[in-house]
């Protein structure tokens, strides 16, 4: 057997309770903290990669945490014996094994480019193109509460350090409109602020929304949910507008680059598939220069090394600002010095993502598999 062979495969889980309590978004939607699956893929030679998924509840994407955990107990016995080395073979091999669900992928691929990593002595961030700079610059989400709240929790993380604030808006437009000027009014004039509704207006009250808001400085994420949606409000505006949601893949990437429709756009790693799809996709926004943030559904220590390493890849000049999903939960699943300062975060040192895991602090394993 090969060395770089897949000898195991375990899984774990692991409640991430939210460090800032109910997180809320639009449409009312809300969750106490992420359900993460981790995986743990050991090569014949002994070294082990680490993977993590964790969604957003089941009420932000097509994904669940049962349903990720059912998907990889189906594809887990069938990668064992497999060279852990070819990676794009077997993102192939899974593809061929279960049709769609990307998000149960995304842990096992994440794991894969671990675990080549840690064999070659090379870090995910030389492996996808090279570092280009020392550290990414974060963002911090305030969840949908009333203006004044809003405001307070704003003053509180710039207090911590962040100089990117996230706007959740979604609901009623008047009371979007009131939060928005409230989180304005509270932090300094230099703060970048995102509006993101998470897909969940229509076209009239995205209209009223950038009406009422247009002598205000900030960039207009997903507010619709359909494509024709969203390329309607393109048309009518000139404020910059981010994709997240909508972007799923590269044809959906290519439609929009052909349509004019986006300036920047979020990839999700669970949502696309893991490291190895959101690469392609980063390298095709960059051929455009396109805005870019790289970052998933959530997840600890694990995920936040992944996305952070894709995203330090990531020309500096196109990247827009990444999440540090870690110190949003009150537990851990790896040890790293990700070196956050002046609202930026570095990834961890050494080979792979840089992160030292601890299998104590996983607990028992819910599924393992081996040759």
């Amino acid at each position: 057997m090969k060395s770089t062979c897949i000898a195991s495969l375990t899984l774990y889980a692991q409640w991430q309770p939210f460090r800032d309590g109910t997180y809320r978004c639009s449409g009312g939607r809300s969750a106490e903290g992420f359900d993460s699956t981790i995986v743990a893929i050991a090569s014949a030679d002994g070294t082990v990669g680490y993977g993590e998924m964790a969604p957003l509840g089941s009420f932000y994407d097509p994904a669940f945490a049962e349903g990720a955990r059912a998907a990889m107990r189906e594809l887990a016995p069938r990668l064992v014996g497999e060279d852990a080395a070819g990676i794009d073979a077997l993102n192939r091999r899974m593809d061929l094994l279960l049709k769609g669900h990307p998000y149960a992928k995304s842990a096992i691929d994440m794991a894969l480019w671990d675990l080549a990593g840690k064999s070659t002595g090379r870090s995910v961030a030389q492996l996808t193109g090279g570092a280009d700079g020392e550290s990414v610059a974060l963002y911090r989400s305030l969840a949908q509460e009333a203006p004044d709240q809003m405001a307070a929790r704003a003053r509180k993380y710039i207090g911590e350090g962040y100089r990117r604030l996230q706007v959740k808006i979604g609901l009623d437009v008047d009371e979007d409109i009131a939060r928005l000027e409230a989180v304005r009014a509270a932090v300094p004039s230099g703060t970048v602020l995102f509006c993101d509704a998470n897909a969940s207006w229509g076209t009239a009250e995205t209209r009223r929304f950038l009406l009422a808001t247009r002598q205000l400085d900030y960039t207009l994420e997903q507010p619709c949910a359909s494509y024709d949606e969203n390329l309607a409000i393109r048309r009518a505006t000139d404020r910059p507008l981010v994709l997240d949601e909508t972007i799923d893949g590269v044809d959906v990437l290519l439609r929009a680059m052909s349509d004019g429709l986006v300036d920047g756009i979020t990839i999700k790693l669970a949502r696309v598939g893991g490291i190895s799809r959101a690469r392609l996709i980063r390298d095709i926004a960059a051929a455009r220069n396109l805005k870019i943030t790289i970052e998933d559904t959530g997840g600890a220590q694990i995920d936040t090394a992944a996305y952070t390493a894709l995203m330090l890849s990531t020309p500096q000049g196109l990247r827009q600002h990444t999440v540090d999903f870690h110190n949003w939960v009150t537990v851990s699943n790896a040890r790293g010095d990700f070196g956050i300062a002046d609202g930026a975060m570095s990834a961890p040192g050494g080979p792979g993502l840089g992160v030292e895991v601890d299998p104590d602090m996983l607990g028992d394993a819910i599924f393992t598999t081996s040759c």
